[in-house]
């Protein structure tokens, strides 16, 4: 379990390919391998990982062809930073919200702009994940607890404003347009929709896209629009 509270940030010095998995060396920041014993979780990208091997030099990690094809750890590089962060311990306080470091999918960076003190990235997520997405809730963004600022469901995007102790401290600050990143829905939002959705596709049938179309054009302010299907 994390708390999605990043640590900091790691280098990758060294990436192994074997059959159906990549080993990652990471140099990790200083202080942050005090007590991490082989067997140990570790949030890397929003991704929990197995501690494999324990050097002076790098800390590594295996990572399965299934993890590399969900999210954004196959385009890592020798160089590349990555956000991470220790599991949590019991009893520790929950600065962001409980994670499980299982990725659900991507999300593509498609709007950056910089009011004074402040970064807003707006994110394009695929419609299926949109339906978890709403304004003041929680999404884990490559490791990061964040709260959702906006949301515009007719685009399936989001806006995330990022202060400065959190451009500092993630690999965010670093992202840009066209650029991915792994995405963690909040998993009591996700039973709670799921459980919704179930209870209404039972009462409900095939109307059901069509409510939603239309709730979406009502929130938009736009008119609906003729056979438009929703989620």
């Amino acid at each position: 379990m994390f708390t999605g509270i990043v640590a900091g940030r790691a280098k990758v010095v060294e990436l192994v390919s074997q059959p159906g998995l990549v080993s990652i060396r990471l140099q990790l920041p200083q202080g942050m391998t005090e007590g991490l014993e082989i067997g140990a979780s570790v949030a890397v990208e929003g991704v929990c990982l197995t501690v494999t091997e324990l050097r002076p030099e790098a800390t590594a990690f295996d990572v399965m062809q299934a993890t590399l094809e969900i999210t954004t750890l196959h385009k890592l590089v020798v160089g590349s930073e990555v956000n991470v962060e220790r599991s949590a311990k019991e009893g520790a306080e929950i600065g962001g919200h409980i994670l499980s470091g299982h990725v659900d999918t991507t999300a593509e960076i498609v709007g950056i702009t910089l009011p004074e003190n402040n970064k807003v990235i707006t994110f394009q997520l695929a419609p299926q994940f949109m339906r978890y997405v709403f304004a003041k809730g929680f999404i884990a963004i490559d490791g990061a607890s964040l709260t959702v600022a906006a949301v515009d469901k007719q685009r399936n995007t989001f806006d995330v404003w990022l202060i400065p102790e959190t451009r500092r401290v993630t690999t965010l600050e670093g992202k840009g347009i066209g650029d991915r990143v792994n995405i963690e829905i909040e998993r009591a939002t996700q039973v709670t929709v799921d459980t919704i959705y179930r209870f209404l596709e039972e009462r409900l049938g095939h109307v059901l896209p069509q409510l939603e179309a239309l709730l979406i054009d009502d929130l938009s302010g736009k008119p609906a629009l003729p056979g438009k299907s929703g989620q």
